[in-house]
């Protein structure tokens, strides 16, 4: 649906620049937005492949194992039904971590493997059927993921870079407090839930 509304968006605009002798102005406006886009993918590169080094350091050195042996009360907390030993522990873990530290894309790999994780722990219990339906640990960890804690807007921080700010690391203290804020809202959002619903979302 949403691609159909873009391609109705660029279709009115270039019929409407057509019709008001504006078409020089879309075209250059499309080039150096190409331009731009480039430049933008390439910094975004860079950054991407200094952190993931950087998280490689870290799970080498032991630190996101012992990050998240150090979160697993909260983990025990959000996730009572989840055995200690199941393996969707370790990637909702590591993605609370990334999450964490600002590196989205390397929190992406282990949220799509800590989904499919709960799927085959909801078809352990045998609550499969026609219609798929998410589980409770599924969308509490959907929620917690969209709502992290960031201690480093990573993202938000080259974006200010590349477009010039005098101080892009100036986002960092409104972000953590903006995102804490989230986190704990979202903490009890998912409590409440689970009382009011037995368990179920």
């Amino acid at each position: 649906m949403l691609n159909y509304i873009w391609a109705f968006m660029i279709l009115v605009g270039v019929v409407y620049a057509a019709f008001t002798g504006n078409m020089a102005a879309v075209t250059d406006a499309a080039l150096g937005s190409a331009q731009e886009a480039v430049s933008l993918c390439i910094t975004m590169a860079g950054v991407m492949a200094l952190w993931m080094g950087l998280m490689k350091i870290a799970e080498k050195s032991g630190l996101i194992t012992g990050l998240a042996s150090g979160i697993q009360p909260f983990l025990t907390f959000m996730f009572p039904k989840i055995p200690k030993e199941h393996p969707s522990r370790k990637y909702i873990a590591t993605n609370f971590i990334a999450n964490i530290l600002g590196l989205g894309w390397a929190c992406t790999p282990a949220g799509l493997k800590a989904m499919e994780s709960l799927a085959e722990l909801e078809e352990e219990r045998g609550n499969t059927g026609s219609i798929r339906r998410a589980s409770n640990e599924m969308c509490t960890f959907l929620i917690l993921n969209t709502s992290s804690l960031q201690l480093i807007p990573v993202n938000m921080i080259v974006y200010r870079t590349q477009y010039g700010s005098a101080n892009p690391a100036g986002v960092i203290a409104p972000a953590i407090v903006a995102t804490l804020f989230s986190t704990i809202i979202s903490i009890i959002y998912c409590k409440i839930m689970d009382r009011k619903k037995g368990g179920r979302k």
